[in-house]
């Protein structure tokens, strides 16, 4: 029987790399990437040329069972989403239970995710908190939005630059706008900075200044 290895790429700067991951994914017979194209500059830098295929959200539903059974046919193979660790607001999770439901070894390797330093660069309490990821985009916002207001352990958010405005503005509304909070961006890259202060100070901010690029939001809890 083979393997699969769960392996975390860079979220910005290309050296937030474990020699580990690059040893495995050099080592393995297969990688499955979120998108081929963007995992290519990441493989060519290290000098990798392990083949790989496509898998992501659009098709992992019709090619799980063909690639547990290659690996269950010896075959080890690395997973990699387009920056961060598989399965956290990307591809992964059903790959890796698939294999754990038929006895296939899952490896996961520690590494780069965005939540982590963008909690502790929050300046908020960060011994307990709760990972959101992204809101829904429309059923069940509102709700999940009031049932959060009263959460008390520090919350962390996924958002997109052409949503933040909305989703600030929604914080100012059920949390109040004196609520502390931070909003990372482009973590690791070149241009990335952290603006922290009430839900209503950071709204200001960015309706001032547009945002771009990838970005985490982290909330005091209640």
């Amino acid at each position: 029987m083979g393997k699969l290895y769960l392996v975390p790429t860079p979220i910005g700067n290309l050296k937030d790399i474990t020699l580990r991951a690059i040893e495995i994914l050099k080592e393995v017979d297969l990688i499955l990437a979120e998108d081929t194209r963007t995992s290519l500059k990441l493989l060519k830098h290290y000098e990798i040329d392990t083949p790989m295929q496509s898998f992501h959200m659009h098709n992992e539903h019709r090619r799980v069972d063909g690639f547990t059974d290659r690996i269950q046919g010896g075959e080890t193979m690395a997973l990699i989403s387009d920056a961060g660790t598989p399965a956290i607001s990307d591809p992964g999770f059903l790959l890796s239970r698939a294999c754990i439901r038929k006895g296939i070894p899952v490896d996961c390797l520690p590494g780069a995710t965005a939540l982590i330093p963008a909690l502790v660069n929050s300046g908020l309490p960060c011994e307990k908190f709760v990972f959101e990821g992204f809101l829904p985009v429309k059923k069940g916002r509102q709700t999940q939005l009031v049932q959060l207001s009263e959460e008390a352990r520090t919350m962390v958010f996924y958002e997109s630059p052409h949503k933040l405005i909305k989703t600030l503005t929604q914080f100012v509304e059920y949390f109040g706008g004196d609520r502390q909070l931070s909003v990372s961006r482009e973590i690791s890259k070149m241009h990335e900075e952290t603006i922290r202060g009430t839900a209503q100070e950071v709204l200001e901010h960015f309706e001032s200044n547009p945002p771009r690029g990838e970005i985490v939001i982290v909330v005091e809890g209640n």
